[in-house]
Protein backbone atom coordinates (compact mmCIF):
# COMPACT_ATOMS: atom_id res chain seq x y z
CA UNK A 1 0.00 0.00 0.00
CA UNK A 2 1.44 3.39 -1.13
CA UNK A 3 2.28 5.88 1.82
CA UNK A 4 2.36 9.79 1.67
CA UNK A 5 5.35 11.58 3.08
CA UNK A 6 4.17 14.44 5.76
CA UNK A 7 7.44 15.61 7.11
CA UNK A 8 10.90 15.01 7.92
CA UNK A 9 13.04 15.97 11.10
CA UNK A 10 16.56 14.72 12.43
CA UNK A 11 16.96 13.58 16.08
CA UNK A 12 20.21 14.43 17.85
CA UNK A 13 20.22 16.28 20.81
CA UNK A 14 17.16 16.82 23.43
CA UNK A 15 15.89 20.19 21.75
CA UNK A 16 15.52 18.01 18.67
CA UNK A 17 13.25 15.22 20.76
CA UNK A 18 11.33 18.37 21.81
CA UNK A 19 10.84 19.25 18.53
CA UNK A 20 9.66 15.58 17.86
CA UNK A 21 7.53 15.61 20.12
CA UNK A 22 5.47 18.55 19.12
CA UNK A 23 5.83 17.62 15.64
CA UNK A 24 4.06 14.36 16.14
CA UNK A 25 0.97 16.03 18.16
CA UNK A 26 0.24 18.06 15.15
CA UNK A 27 0.69 15.54 12.72
CA UNK A 28 -1.74 13.26 14.64
CA UNK A 29 -4.30 16.83 14.78
CA UNK A 30 -4.15 17.24 11.50
CA UNK A 31 -4.70 13.40 10.06
CA UNK A 32 -8.05 13.66 12.75
CA UNK A 33 -7.04 11.87 15.82
CA UNK A 34 -8.66 12.51 18.70
CA UNK A 35 -7.25 14.88 21.80
CA UNK A 36 -6.35 11.68 23.55
CA UNK A 37 -4.60 9.43 20.87
CA UNK A 38 -2.30 13.17 19.63
CA UNK A 39 -1.43 12.97 23.07
CA UNK A 40 -1.03 9.41 23.03
CA UNK A 41 1.31 9.90 19.83
CA UNK A 42 3.20 12.47 21.04
CA UNK A 43 4.27 10.56 24.62
CA UNK A 44 5.11 7.59 22.19
CA UNK A 45 7.78 9.41 20.26
CA UNK A 46 9.08 11.16 23.43
CA UNK A 47 9.86 8.10 24.88
CA UNK A 48 11.30 6.74 22.15
CA UNK A 49 13.33 9.41 21.51
CA UNK A 50 14.78 9.61 25.09
CA UNK A 51 15.88 6.01 24.51
CA UNK A 52 17.40 7.08 21.30
CA UNK A 53 19.42 9.73 22.87
CA UNK A 54 21.06 7.48 26.00
CA UNK A 55 22.56 5.13 23.30
CA UNK A 56 24.19 8.43 21.77
CA UNK A 57 22.20 7.46 18.02
CA UNK A 58 21.77 10.11 15.57
CA UNK A 59 18.32 8.99 13.89
CA UNK A 60 15.48 10.27 11.05
CA UNK A 61 12.24 10.43 11.85
CA UNK A 62 9.59 10.34 9.14
CA UNK A 63 5.62 10.59 9.07
CA UNK A 64 3.91 8.79 6.38
CA UNK A 65 -0.06 9.25 5.81
CA UNK A 66 -1.81 5.83 5.10
CA UNK A 67 -5.40 5.06 4.16
CA UNK A 68 -6.10 3.09 7.33
CA UNK A 69 -3.39 4.63 9.64
CA UNK A 70 -0.55 6.86 10.85
CA UNK A 71 3.12 5.35 9.72
CA UNK A 72 5.88 6.60 11.99
CA UNK A 73 9.28 5.56 11.27
CA UNK A 74 12.50 5.67 13.19
CA UNK A 75 15.55 5.12 10.60
CA UNK A 76 19.49 4.77 12.68
CA UNK A 77 22.32 2.95 11.33
CA UNK A 78 21.68 -0.76 10.91
CA UNK A 79 25.39 -0.65 12.80
CA UNK A 80 23.77 0.24 16.05
CA UNK A 81 23.25 -2.30 18.72
CA UNK A 82 20.20 -0.88 20.03
CA UNK A 83 18.64 -2.47 22.79
CA UNK A 84 15.17 -1.35 23.42
CA UNK A 85 14.68 -0.93 26.95
CA UNK A 86 10.82 0.40 28.97
CA UNK A 87 10.97 3.04 26.43
CA UNK A 88 9.82 1.30 23.59
CA UNK A 89 7.76 -0.91 25.76
CA UNK A 90 5.81 1.34 27.16
CA UNK A 91 5.31 3.13 23.33
CA UNK A 92 4.67 0.28 22.32
CA UNK A 93 1.02 0.41 24.51
CA UNK A 94 0.43 3.66 23.28
CA UNK A 95 -0.29 2.92 19.87
CA UNK A 96 -1.73 0.13 17.66
CA UNK A 97 1.20 -1.43 16.71
CA UNK A 98 4.99 -1.01 16.92
CA UNK A 99 8.04 -2.93 15.47
CA UNK A 100 11.95 -2.53 15.97
CA UNK A 101 14.09 -4.33 13.22
CA UNK A 102 17.91 -3.74 14.17
CA UNK A 103 19.37 -5.32 11.05
CA UNK A 104 17.39 -2.89 9.11
CA UNK A 105 17.79 -0.22 11.75
CA UNK A 106 14.33 1.04 11.97
CA UNK A 107 11.39 0.57 14.62
CA UNK A 108 7.90 1.41 13.01
CA UNK A 109 4.87 2.78 14.68
CA UNK A 110 1.58 2.34 13.23
CA UNK A 111 -1.75 4.34 14.75
CA UNK A 112 -5.03 3.42 13.58
CA UNK A 113 -7.11 6.38 11.75
CA UNK A 114 -10.77 6.66 13.56
CA UNK A 115 -13.82 6.51 11.24
CA UNK A 116 -15.17 9.67 9.65
CA UNK A 117 -12.47 12.02 10.43
CA UNK A 118 -11.89 14.83 8.40
CA UNK A 119 -10.33 14.20 5.16
CA UNK A 120 -7.32 16.66 4.77
CA UNK A 121 -5.06 15.69 1.34
CA UNK A 122 -1.23 14.93 2.40
CA UNK A 123 -0.70 18.46 0.14
CA UNK A 124 -2.49 20.32 3.03
CA UNK A 125 -1.17 19.20 6.02
CA UNK A 126 2.53 19.50 4.66
CA UNK A 127 1.93 23.15 4.29
CA UNK A 128 0.24 23.39 7.70
CA UNK A 129 2.79 21.83 9.05
CA UNK A 130 5.63 23.91 7.03
CA UNK A 131 4.55 27.13 9.28
CA UNK A 132 5.34 25.30 12.64
CA UNK A 133 7.44 27.24 14.50
CA UNK A 134 10.61 25.50 16.60
CA UNK A 135 9.70 24.25 20.04
CA UNK A 136 11.51 25.52 22.62
CA UNK A 137 11.46 23.30 26.03
CA UNK A 138 10.01 25.81 27.84
CA UNK A 139 7.25 25.46 25.31
CA UNK A 140 6.71 21.91 25.17
CA UNK A 141 7.06 21.74 29.13
CA UNK A 142 3.58 24.38 29.40
CA UNK A 143 2.29 22.13 26.41
CA UNK A 144 2.55 18.85 28.56
CA UNK A 145 1.44 20.69 31.89
CA UNK A 146 -1.77 21.64 29.94
CA UNK A 147 -1.94 18.35 28.40
CA UNK A 148 -1.69 16.92 32.27
CA UNK A 149 -4.25 19.37 33.95
CA UNK A 150 -6.90 18.53 31.29
CA UNK A 151 -6.01 14.84 31.72
CA UNK A 152 -6.60 15.45 35.33
CA UNK A 153 -9.87 17.42 34.93
CA UNK A 154 -11.01 14.34 32.91
CA UNK A 155 -9.95 11.98 35.29
CA UNK A 156 -11.84 13.50 38.15
CA UNK A 157 -14.85 14.13 35.93
CA UNK A 158 -14.93 9.97 35.50
CA UNK A 159 -14.18 9.85 39.09
CA UNK A 160 -17.70 11.59 39.99
CA UNK A 161 -19.62 9.80 37.26
CA UNK A 162 -17.83 6.27 39.09
CA UNK A 163 -19.01 7.23 42.43
CA UNK A 164 -22.83 8.20 41.11
CA UNK A 165 -22.46 5.41 39.29
CA UNK A 166 -21.48 2.76 42.58
CA UNK A 167 -24.13 4.70 44.16
CA UNK A 168 -26.95 3.60 41.62
CA UNK A 169 -25.40 -0.17 41.55
CA UNK A 170 -25.54 0.20 45.42
CA UNK A 171 -29.33 1.19 45.38
CA UNK A 172 -29.63 -1.42 43.38
CA UNK A 173 -28.61 -4.50 44.46
CA UNK A 174 -30.11 -3.16 47.59
CA UNK A 175 -33.40 -3.29 46.13
CA UNK A 176 -32.61 -6.25 44.20
CA UNK A 177 -31.40 -8.06 47.65
CA UNK A 178 -34.84 -6.79 49.29
CA UNK A 179 -36.78 -8.07 46.15
CA UNK A 180 -34.79 -11.67 47.06
CA UNK A 181 -35.33 -11.65 50.37
CA UNK A 182 -39.21 -11.27 49.57
CA UNK A 183 -39.22 -14.12 47.03
CA UNK A 184 -37.02 -16.64 49.36
CA UNK A 185 -39.93 -15.82 51.94
CA UNK A 186 -42.39 -16.26 49.03
CA UNK A 187 -40.70 -19.42 48.19
CA UNK A 188 -39.88 -21.00 51.55
CA UNK A 189 -44.26 -20.15 52.03
CA UNK A 190 -44.84 -22.33 49.10
CA UNK A 191 -42.89 -25.44 50.12
CA UNK A 192 -44.43 -25.65 53.57
CA UNK A 193 -48.04 -24.99 51.45
CA UNK A 194 -46.94 -28.16 48.91
CA UNK A 195 -45.89 -30.21 51.63
CA UNK A 196 -49.56 -29.50 53.64
CA UNK A 197 -50.91 -30.55 50.52
CA UNK A 198 -48.97 -33.45 49.82
CA UNK A 199 -50.05 -34.57 53.57
CA UNK A 200 -53.41 -33.79 52.35
CA UNK A 201 -52.72 -35.96 49.60
CA UNK A 202 -51.36 -38.75 51.03
CA UNK A 203 -53.95 -39.12 53.73
CA UNK A 204 -56.64 -38.73 50.77
CA UNK A 205 -55.13 -41.17 48.99
CA UNK A 206 -55.09 -43.66 52.57
CA UNK A 207 -58.75 -42.75 52.93
CA UNK A 208 -59.64 -43.69 49.17
CA UNK A 209 -57.81 -46.81 50.00
CA UNK A 210 -59.81 -47.58 52.78
CA UNK A 211 -63.19 -46.77 51.28
CA UNK A 212 -62.42 -48.94 48.43
CA UNK A 213 -61.71 -51.68 50.73
CA UNK A 214 -64.66 -51.08 52.70
CA UNK A 215 -66.79 -50.76 49.74
CA UNK A 216 -65.69 -54.15 48.08
CA UNK A 217 -66.02 -55.97 51.17
CA UNK A 218 -69.67 -54.37 52.30
CA UNK A 219 -70.94 -54.28 48.56
CA UNK A 220 -69.67 -58.00 47.42
CA UNK A 221 -71.14 -60.07 49.59
CA UNK A 222 -75.53 -58.75 48.67
CA UNK A 223 -74.39 -58.93 45.55
CA UNK A 224 -73.75 -61.77 45.55
CA UNK A 225 -76.32 -63.04 47.13
CA UNK A 226 -78.39 -61.44 44.76
CA UNK A 227 -77.03 -62.84 42.10
CA UNK A 228 -77.29 -66.22 43.78
CA UNK A 229 -81.20 -65.88 44.12
CA UNK A 230 -81.71 -64.48 40.37
CA UNK A 231 -79.65 -67.63 39.75
CA UNK A 232 -81.98 -69.58 41.98
CA UNK A 233 -84.98 -67.80 40.79
CA UNK A 234 -84.64 -68.09 36.73
CA UNK A 235 -82.80 -72.03 36.70
CA UNK A 236 -84.06 -75.32 36.85
CA UNK A 237 -86.11 -76.43 39.80
CA UNK A 238 -87.55 -72.47 40.85
CA UNK A 239 -91.43 -71.76 40.67
CA UNK A 240 -92.73 -71.00 37.42
CA UNK A 241 -92.70 -67.45 36.14
CA UNK A 242 -94.31 -65.57 33.96
CA UNK A 243 -92.53 -63.81 30.83
CA UNK A 244 -92.54 -60.41 32.36
CA UNK A 245 -91.70 -61.52 35.77
CA UNK A 246 -88.70 -63.51 34.26
CA UNK A 247 -87.96 -60.69 32.26
CA UNK A 248 -87.21 -57.95 35.23
CA UNK A 249 -85.82 -60.72 37.58
CA UNK A 250 -83.15 -60.96 34.34
CA UNK A 251 -82.80 -57.27 34.94
CA UNK A 252 -82.15 -57.02 38.46
CA UNK A 253 -79.32 -60.15 37.91
CA UNK A 254 -78.16 -58.41 35.13
CA UNK A 255 -77.80 -54.68 36.97
CA UNK A 256 -76.13 -57.32 39.88
CA UNK A 257 -73.56 -58.45 37.91
CA UNK A 258 -72.81 -55.33 36.45
CA UNK A 259 -72.68 -53.64 39.58
CA UNK A 260 -69.73 -56.30 41.13
CA UNK A 261 -67.87 -56.18 37.71
CA UNK A 262 -67.25 -52.13 38.49
CA UNK A 263 -66.77 -52.67 42.11
CA UNK A 264 -63.84 -55.45 41.48
CA UNK A 265 -62.46 -53.57 38.79
CA UNK A 266 -62.06 -50.17 41.34
CA UNK A 267 -60.65 -52.55 43.93
CA UNK A 268 -58.09 -53.21 41.03
CA UNK A 269 -57.43 -50.22 40.15
CA UNK A 270 -57.12 -48.71 43.64
CA UNK A 271 -54.43 -51.94 44.36
CA UNK A 272 -52.47 -50.72 41.05
CA UNK A 273 -52.30 -47.04 41.81
CA UNK A 274 -51.10 -48.52 45.36
CA UNK A 275 -48.27 -50.62 43.47
CA UNK A 276 -50.02 -53.45 45.36
CA UNK A 277 -50.27 -55.94 41.97
CA UNK A 278 -47.35 -58.50 42.82
CA UNK A 279 -47.26 -60.56 39.74
CA UNK A 280 -46.53 -64.31 40.41
CA UNK A 281 -45.29 -65.48 36.66
CA UNK A 282 -45.28 -69.28 36.28
CA UNK A 283 -45.07 -71.18 32.57
CA UNK A 284 -48.17 -70.35 30.43
CA UNK A 285 -48.95 -72.37 27.46
CA UNK A 286 -49.92 -69.01 24.32
CA UNK A 287 -51.66 -71.47 21.97
CA UNK A 288 -53.72 -72.72 25.04
CA UNK A 289 -54.66 -69.43 26.54
CA UNK A 290 -55.49 -67.60 23.20
CA UNK A 291 -57.78 -70.41 22.25
CA UNK A 292 -59.62 -70.26 25.71
CA UNK A 293 -60.52 -66.49 25.58
CA UNK A 294 -61.46 -67.39 22.10
CA UNK A 295 -64.15 -69.89 22.88
CA UNK A 296 -65.04 -67.93 26.34
CA UNK A 297 -65.52 -65.01 24.23
CA UNK A 298 -67.18 -65.76 21.27
CA UNK A 299 -70.96 -66.20 22.54
CA UNK A 300 -70.66 -62.40 24.35
CA UNK A 301 -70.94 -60.80 20.75
CA UNK A 302 -74.47 -62.17 19.89
CA UNK A 303 -73.57 -61.07 16.22
CA UNK A 304 -72.67 -63.73 13.61
CA UNK A 305 -71.73 -60.94 11.75
CA UNK A 306 -68.54 -60.44 13.62
CA UNK A 307 -65.72 -63.47 13.34
CA UNK A 308 -63.58 -63.89 16.43
CA UNK A 309 -60.35 -65.27 15.22
CA UNK A 310 -56.75 -65.75 16.79
CA UNK A 311 -53.66 -66.47 14.79
CA UNK A 312 -50.71 -68.20 17.04
CA UNK A 313 -48.17 -69.47 14.89
CA UNK A 314 -45.40 -67.27 15.64
CA UNK A 315 -45.83 -67.38 18.91
CA UNK A 316 -43.40 -68.85 21.32
CA UNK A 317 -44.31 -71.90 23.08
CA UNK A 318 -43.72 -70.97 25.98
CA UNK A 319 -44.38 -67.86 28.00
CA UNK A 320 -42.96 -66.90 31.92
CA UNK A 321 -46.11 -64.51 32.96
CA UNK A 322 -48.14 -64.20 35.40
CA UNK A 323 -51.40 -66.18 33.74
CA UNK A 324 -54.44 -64.28 35.54
CA UNK A 325 -53.29 -60.92 34.47
CA UNK A 326 -52.38 -61.65 31.43
CA UNK A 327 -55.72 -63.28 30.83
CA UNK A 328 -57.56 -59.80 32.17
CA UNK A 329 -55.99 -57.95 29.79
CA UNK A 330 -56.05 -59.83 26.87
CA UNK A 331 -60.17 -60.36 27.87
CA UNK A 332 -60.66 -56.72 28.53
CA UNK A 333 -59.26 -55.91 24.92
CA UNK A 334 -61.05 -58.66 23.14
CA UNK A 335 -64.02 -57.91 24.91
CA UNK A 336 -63.44 -54.03 23.91
CA UNK A 337 -63.28 -55.13 20.60
CA UNK A 338 -66.33 -57.47 20.18
CA UNK A 339 -68.54 -54.35 22.11
CA UNK A 340 -67.78 -51.69 19.56
CA UNK A 341 -67.79 -54.12 16.18
CA UNK A 342 -71.02 -54.36 14.60
CA UNK A 343 -69.55 -56.76 11.47
CA UNK A 344 -66.34 -57.91 10.52
CA UNK A 345 -63.65 -59.66 12.43
CA UNK A 346 -62.16 -59.28 16.08
CA UNK A 347 -58.15 -60.84 15.53
CA UNK A 348 -55.94 -61.69 18.06
CA UNK A 349 -52.74 -62.63 17.06
CA UNK A 350 -49.65 -63.65 19.72
CA UNK A 351 -45.84 -63.36 17.89
CA UNK A 352 -42.81 -63.06 19.02
CA UNK A 353 -40.13 -59.85 18.22
CA UNK A 354 -36.71 -61.26 18.67
CA UNK A 355 -34.93 -58.06 18.26
CA UNK A 356 -36.71 -56.58 21.09
CA UNK A 357 -36.60 -59.93 23.27
CA UNK A 358 -40.46 -58.85 23.61
CA UNK A 359 -43.81 -61.20 23.09
CA UNK A 360 -46.39 -58.87 21.39
CA UNK A 361 -50.11 -59.09 21.42
CA UNK A 362 -52.27 -57.45 19.21
CA UNK A 363 -56.14 -57.26 19.01
CA UNK A 364 -57.73 -55.93 15.79
CA UNK A 365 -60.84 -54.44 14.47
CA UNK A 366 -63.10 -53.67 12.16
CA UNK A 367 -65.33 -51.51 14.69
CA UNK A 368 -65.97 -47.88 14.78
CA UNK A 369 -62.76 -46.91 15.82
CA UNK A 370 -61.49 -43.96 18.31
CA UNK A 371 -60.79 -40.18 17.38
CA UNK A 372 -57.25 -39.44 17.52
CA UNK A 373 -58.15 -36.99 19.68
CA UNK A 374 -59.07 -39.84 22.58
CA UNK A 375 -56.61 -42.14 21.57
CA UNK A 376 -54.88 -41.61 25.30
CA UNK A 377 -57.75 -40.19 27.12
CA UNK A 378 -59.52 -43.52 26.72
CA UNK A 379 -56.68 -44.35 29.59
CA UNK A 380 -57.85 -42.06 32.39
CA UNK A 381 -60.14 -43.61 34.54
CA UNK A 382 -63.68 -43.41 34.03
CA UNK A 383 -63.67 -41.82 30.51
CA UNK A 384 -65.79 -43.02 27.57
CA UNK A 385 -65.31 -41.94 23.89
CA UNK A 386 -68.68 -39.72 23.02
CA UNK A 387 -70.81 -41.16 20.02
CA UNK A 388 -73.98 -42.59 19.99
CA UNK A 389 -72.83 -46.47 20.04
CA UNK A 390 -72.34 -45.39 24.02
CA UNK A 391 -76.01 -45.26 24.47
CA UNK A 392 -76.04 -48.70 23.66
CA UNK A 393 -72.94 -50.55 24.73
CA UNK A 394 -72.85 -49.53 28.76
CA UNK A 395 -69.31 -49.57 30.45
CA UNK A 396 -67.41 -48.06 33.18
CA UNK A 397 -64.75 -46.43 31.57
CA UNK A 398 -62.19 -48.46 33.99
CA UNK A 399 -61.63 -51.05 31.72
CA UNK A 400 -58.09 -49.83 29.63
CA UNK A 401 -57.04 -47.99 32.57
CA UNK A 402 -57.19 -51.45 34.57
CA UNK A 403 -55.60 -52.96 31.77
CA UNK A 404 -52.84 -50.70 31.36
CA UNK A 405 -51.71 -50.84 34.59
CA UNK A 406 -51.51 -54.59 35.06
CA UNK A 407 -49.31 -54.55 31.47
CA UNK A 408 -47.06 -51.99 33.46
CA UNK A 409 -46.98 -54.64 36.45
CA UNK A 410 -45.67 -57.11 33.83
CA UNK A 411 -42.91 -54.84 32.68
CA UNK A 412 -45.02 -54.37 29.77
CA UNK A 413 -47.00 -51.46 27.58
CA UNK A 414 -49.83 -51.21 26.29
CA UNK A 415 -50.78 -49.26 23.42
CA UNK A 416 -53.47 -48.03 21.10
CA UNK A 417 -53.72 -47.36 17.10
CA UNK A 418 -57.18 -46.25 15.50
CA UNK A 419 -58.87 -45.00 12.37
CA UNK A 420 -62.61 -43.57 12.86
CA UNK A 421 -64.55 -45.64 10.72
CA UNK A 422 -61.27 -48.66 9.98
CA UNK A 423 -61.40 -49.89 13.51
CA UNK A 424 -58.71 -49.59 16.18
CA UNK A 425 -55.31 -51.86 16.74
CA UNK A 426 -54.07 -52.55 20.51
CA UNK A 427 -50.69 -53.44 20.64
CA UNK A 428 -49.98 -55.45 24.43
CA UNK A 429 -45.69 -56.15 24.45
CA UNK A 430 -44.43 -58.33 27.74
CA UNK A 431 -41.07 -59.24 28.06
CA UNK A 432 -39.78 -63.06 27.08
CA UNK A 433 -37.70 -64.67 29.38
CA UNK A 434 -35.94 -67.71 27.77
CA UNK A 435 -35.95 -70.16 30.37
CA UNK A 436 -35.83 -66.92 32.79
CA UNK A 437 -31.71 -66.15 31.65
CA UNK A 438 -31.79 -62.23 31.68
CA UNK A 439 -29.88 -60.34 29.04
CA UNK A 440 -27.55 -58.20 31.50
CA UNK A 441 -26.32 -58.62 34.76
CA UNK A 442 -26.48 -55.31 36.86
CA UNK A 443 -28.14 -51.80 35.98
CA UNK A 444 -28.29 -48.62 38.18
CA UNK A 445 -31.37 -46.31 37.36
CA UNK A 446 -30.48 -42.74 39.04
CA UNK A 447 -33.55 -40.44 38.61
CA UNK A 448 -35.41 -38.77 41.55
CA UNK A 449 -38.44 -39.58 40.43
CA UNK A 450 -39.35 -42.63 42.21
CA UNK A 451 -42.90 -43.28 40.05
CA UNK A 452 -39.94 -43.43 36.80
CA UNK A 453 -38.10 -45.46 38.69
CA UNK A 454 -40.44 -48.04 39.04
CA UNK A 455 -41.68 -47.69 35.43
CA UNK A 456 -37.99 -48.50 33.98
CA UNK A 457 -37.59 -51.56 37.10
CA UNK A 458 -41.06 -52.86 35.03
CA UNK A 459 -39.17 -52.25 32.15
CA UNK A 460 -35.92 -54.43 32.49
CA UNK A 461 -37.87 -57.28 33.98
CA UNK A 462 -36.59 -60.15 33.02
CA UNK A 463 -33.71 -58.38 30.45
CA UNK A 464 -31.30 -57.05 33.60
CA UNK A 465 -30.83 -59.83 36.59
CA UNK A 466 -30.46 -57.42 39.32
CA UNK A 467 -31.92 -53.38 38.88
CA UNK A 468 -30.54 -51.01 41.50
CA UNK A 469 -32.09 -47.76 41.86
CA UNK A 470 -30.74 -44.10 43.35
CA UNK A 471 -32.77 -41.01 44.27
CA UNK A 472 -29.93 -38.71 43.74
CA UNK A 473 -26.55 -38.19 42.35
CA UNK A 474 -24.53 -38.92 45.95
CA UNK A 475 -26.76 -41.96 46.44
CA UNK A 476 -26.40 -43.50 43.15
CA UNK A 477 -22.18 -42.91 43.31
CA UNK A 478 -22.30 -44.88 46.57
CA UNK A 479 -24.21 -47.66 45.16
CA UNK A 480 -22.25 -48.20 42.58
CA UNK A 481 -18.91 -48.03 44.41
CA UNK A 482 -20.45 -50.61 46.76
CA UNK A 483 -21.46 -52.91 43.21
CA UNK A 484 -20.36 -51.34 40.03
CA UNK A 485 -23.19 -52.01 37.25
CA UNK A 486 -22.81 -53.42 33.95
CA UNK A 487 -24.84 -50.19 32.84
CA UNK A 488 -26.04 -47.01 34.51
CA UNK A 489 -29.29 -45.02 33.02
CA UNK A 490 -28.81 -41.33 34.18
CA UNK A 491 -30.78 -38.86 34.66
CA UNK A 492 -29.42 -34.90 34.14
CA UNK A 493 -31.39 -32.92 36.59
CA UNK A 494 -30.73 -34.67 40.51
CA UNK A 495 -30.91 -32.98 43.79
CA UNK A 496 -27.32 -32.90 45.62
CA UNK A 497 -25.20 -34.09 42.68
CA UNK A 498 -26.42 -33.95 39.28
CA UNK A 499 -26.08 -36.51 36.03
CA UNK A 500 -23.58 -34.45 34.53
CA UNK A 501 -21.49 -34.09 38.27
CA UNK A 502 -21.90 -37.72 38.78
CA UNK A 503 -20.38 -38.48 35.11
CA UNK A 504 -17.61 -36.82 36.07
CA UNK A 505 -17.10 -38.01 39.03
CA UNK A 506 -17.58 -41.70 37.28
CA UNK A 507 -14.58 -40.85 35.10
CA UNK A 508 -12.34 -39.71 38.03
CA UNK A 509 -13.21 -43.29 39.83
CA UNK A 510 -10.90 -46.62 37.94
CA UNK A 511 -13.57 -48.57 38.75
CA UNK A 512 -16.67 -46.95 37.45
CA UNK A 513 -14.68 -45.21 34.40
CA UNK A 514 -15.52 -47.81 31.83
CA UNK A 515 -19.27 -47.97 32.86
CA UNK A 516 -21.69 -47.39 29.95
CA UNK A 517 -23.49 -44.27 30.74
CA UNK A 518 -27.48 -43.35 28.79
CA UNK A 519 -28.94 -40.74 29.72
CA UNK A 520 -32.29 -40.84 30.27
CA UNK A 521 -33.85 -37.51 30.58
CA UNK A 522 -36.52 -34.74 30.05
CA UNK A 523 -33.79 -31.81 29.84
CA UNK A 524 -32.99 -30.23 27.14
CA UNK A 525 -29.40 -29.41 28.23
CA UNK A 526 -26.49 -30.59 26.42
CA UNK A 527 -25.73 -34.02 27.66
CA UNK A 528 -21.90 -34.71 28.75
CA UNK A 529 -19.69 -35.90 26.29
CA UNK A 530 -19.50 -39.23 27.96
CA UNK A 531 -22.90 -40.20 27.96
CA UNK A 532 -23.18 -43.17 24.64
CA UNK A 533 -26.24 -42.15 23.91
CA UNK A 534 -29.76 -39.78 24.87
CA UNK A 535 -33.15 -41.22 25.46
CA UNK A 536 -36.00 -38.99 25.97
CA UNK A 537 -38.54 -39.10 28.89
CA UNK A 538 -41.24 -38.64 26.77
CA UNK A 539 -42.77 -41.70 25.06
CA UNK A 540 -40.40 -43.76 26.18
CA UNK A 541 -41.29 -47.53 25.60
CA UNK A 542 -40.06 -51.07 26.75
CA UNK A 543 -38.76 -51.88 22.75
CA UNK A 544 -37.31 -48.74 22.43
CA UNK A 545 -35.13 -48.83 25.77
CA UNK A 546 -34.04 -52.57 25.39
CA UNK A 547 -32.98 -51.44 21.91
CA UNK A 548 -30.66 -48.92 22.80
CA UNK A 549 -29.07 -51.32 25.26
CA UNK A 550 -28.47 -53.53 23.12
CA UNK A 551 -27.17 -51.18 20.45
CA UNK A 552 -24.83 -49.61 23.55
CA UNK A 553 -23.62 -52.81 24.59
CA UNK A 554 -23.37 -54.31 21.65
CA UNK A 555 -25.32 -57.32 22.35
CA UNK A 556 -26.41 -59.68 19.94
CA UNK A 557 -30.48 -60.60 19.66
CA UNK A 558 -30.17 -64.07 21.38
Amino acid sequence: MSADELIRIHVQDEQDVFAMRKLGREVAESVGLETQDQIRVATALSEVGREILAERIVASVVFLLEREGLLITIDFSAKTDLTPADGVALAGRLVDLIRLDPAEGRISMVKRLPQGRPTHSAEEIRAKLATLTPATALDELRQQNRELAATLEEVLQLNTELQETNQGVMALYNQLSEELEQTNRGVVALYAELDEKSAQLRAASASKDRFWATVSHELRTPLNSIIGLVRLLVGPGGEPLADEQRHQIELIGSSAETLLSLVSELLDMAKAEAGRLDPQPSAVDPVALAEQLRMALRPMSGNDAVALTVEVSRAPQELFVDEMMLTRILRNLLSNALKFTEEGEVRLEVSLDAAAQDVVFTVRDTGIGIPEEHLERVFEEFFQVPGPIQVRTKGTGLGLPYARRLAEALGGTLQLTSSVGHGTTATLRLPHRRDGVPVIGRVLVADDNEEFRATVRRMLAGFAAHVDEASDGLAALETMTENPPDLALVDLLMPRLDGTALMARMADDERLREVPVIVVTGSSHQPPERARVVVPKQGLRRDNLLETIRATLELGDG
